[in-house]
């Protein structure tokens, strides 16, 4: 059986931007026809493909054709330039979650994506969730939580982030005049950054048995903004040592709690197969990644 190159594309088409409709406007085709030449193909595979919700989303097996139709596409690229003796760029997506996008990995990742003419296309989420959008077909590679590679994948450790919980001084002097304890958080406002942040809730329930809940709580998805909301007295929270280190010292944040912290283990999960240029950016971002983290203990 050979898969077909246009049913192949709309299938990709109506994954990546979400509905058949806008699948149809990127292909130059009518809807009806993209819905046609997908139900082909999941004809020629024998088994359902695409969920059509919207946005739309792949079915597990779809999610594996997805990972393999990506990982041709960038082969057939790679091979193309070469055999024309011509790197063009080549567009790469890479799973990562928003705190290691916004402290470490692009001053560790720019010269390679110079270097190596690569386009790069960032798929944010909670690095507890980055791995499910490799697994998805979403990303080629990913920066995950996770420890165990997929099949078909490597993993390398990358080393931990450290977080800190921290707050604006006139908020720690308001909230915590005595320092942070269990009746003080039961009070004080937290800052979360989205609903798959778990930072906040296991630093305090672990220290200072507070369920999630038992504290009020705001809710601010995106990193620059979730640390000017901290600097700005709105609550306190945890952000990474990268990130805060500066503003600790001085003086412009305050260290709740100087003697805990929470560790954060991260791994580069890439698959074995991959073209030349992929394997030398992923090898520049682990050795880069493992000399600015902490080590893995």
């Amino acid at each position: 059986m050979k898969i077909d190159a246009r049913r192949s594309a709309a299938f990709v088409a109506a994954v990546d931007t979400g509905s058949l409709d806008a699948a149809a406007a990127l292909l130059r085709i009518t809807p009806s026809a993209v819905s046609q030449r997908i139900t082909a193909l999941e004809q020629d595979m024998g088994t359902p493909l695409l969920v059509r919700t919207r946005p739309c989303r792949p079915t597990a097996p779809g999610a594996r054709l997805l990972q393999f139709l990506r990982r041709q596409a960038l082969m057939e690229a790679e091979f193309l330039a070469e055999l024309e003796n011509d790197a063009g760029p080549v567009r790469i997506a890479l799973a990562v979650n928003n705190d290691t996008l916004a402290t470490w990995l692009l001053p560790v990742l720019a010269p390679v994506l110079i270097d190596e003419h690569l386009l790069v296309e960032f798929v944010l989420d909670n690095q507890g969730h980055t791995f499910a959008l490799l697994e998805q077909g979403q990303a080629l590679a990913c920066v995950s939580g996770e420890a165990e590679p997929m099949r078909g994948c490597t993993v390398t450790p990358l080393g931990r982030m450290r977080y800190r919980m921290v707050a604006a001084p006139a908020f720690a002097r308001r909230w915590f005049p005595a320092g942070i304890d269990r009746d003080a958080a039961r009070r004080a406002p937290v800052m979360v950054f989205d609903r798959k942040d778990t930072l906040q809730t296991a630093f305090l329930l672990q220290h200072f048995g507070l369920p999630e809940g038992a504290y009020p709580f705001h809710y601010v998805p995106a990193s620059d903004p979730y640390v000017q909301a901290i600097r700005l007295g709105l609550g306190y929270g945890m952000l990474p040592q990268e990130q805060c280190a500066a503003l600790v010292d001085s003086g412009e944040l305050v260290d709740l709690a100087p003697h805990l912290h929470a560790d954060v283990p991260l791994y580069w999960h890439a698959w074995r197969i991959q073209p030349p240029r992929i394997e030398r950016m992923g090898a520049a971002l682990v050795k880069a990644a493992q000399a600015v983290l902490l080590p893995l203990a």
